[in-house]
């Protein structure tokens, strides 16, 4: 008789590695949304004050070369330490293994224990999943850790910036772009327009009602353009720049 085929639904992935893609995903989606926000934000800002093209060109590089810096640099740091967590766990694990393997297995099988086998069901398991790989099968229980799958603090890095840079350029070249009597309605417009498009899509990989979730996106980002362009507007109404 022959074995049934373990094909899956086709709706469920069983991708290895796809919840961390998944998370990369996300993760550039709201760097490009940052881009777009907080570049809008200088650009319309200094536009509110002048409508010279000079300032607005230094003020836009400047907040773009930077934000992608900043960015790069805090996700080189956050993944940095992570990665640096995660190693310190496996080494510890392996120390473990080394030192104490019976201990190591009888650990492995009351975790499946916890997870509702039977005590028989379970040290089965943990004996065969210890004699094909010992220290991955530990890694998975105990702390949800693939060693072949630790992030890295560089690839985030560029990630990061490229995310921030790639969307900070949208209004960027709006401002610059198009005319200057209507240069701030079309860097609104372009700003939200792409912001419903990256709130749809955060929402969309988080799982979450794409509406209500670009709704707070698109409001948010329609708030700092306007908070910054009418501060602009008063340094300029005022002579203070």
């Amino acid at each position: 008789m022959s074995q049934p085929r373990a094909s899956g639904h086709l709706d469920e992935p069983h991708v290895e590695g796809l919840a961390s893609r998944l998370n990369w995903l996300r993760a550039g989606v709201l760097g490009a949304n940052d881009g777009i926000v907080s570049v809008a934000a200088i650009v319309v800002g200094v536009a509110g004050a002048t409508d010279a093209t000079a300032p607005i060109l230094a003020a836009g590089v400047a907040g773009l070369v930077g934000g992608a810096i900043s960015m790069a640099l805090g996700e080189y740091v956050s993944v940095s330490s992570q990665s640096d967590s995660q190693k310190s766990l496996i080494a510890k694990e392996k120390r473990e293994l080394r030192a104490m393997p019976e201990e190591e297995l009888a650990e492995l099988a009351g975790l499946y224990e916890q997870r509702g086998l039977s005590p028989e069901t379970a040290l089965t398991v943990a004996r065969e999943l210890t004699a094909h790989d010992a220290l991955a099968a530990h890694l998975a229980a105990e702390l949800n850790i693939d060693e072949r799958d630790l992030p890295s603090p560089w690839q985030a890095a560029f990630a990061s910036a490229a995310a921030f840079t790639l969307g900070a350029l949208l209004p960027f070249l709006a401002i610059l772009l198009f005319p200057p009597g209507i240069r701030v309605i079309a860097t609104f417009a372009v700003v939200l327009v792409a912001l419903v498009l990256t709130g749809s899509v955060s929402a969309w990989i988080g799982g979450a009602r794409i509406g209500r979730a670009t709704l707070r996106v698109v409001v948010g980002g329609a708030l700092a353009l306007a908070v910054t362009f009418a501060i602009g507007s008063l340094l300029g109404t005022t002579g203070a720049v």
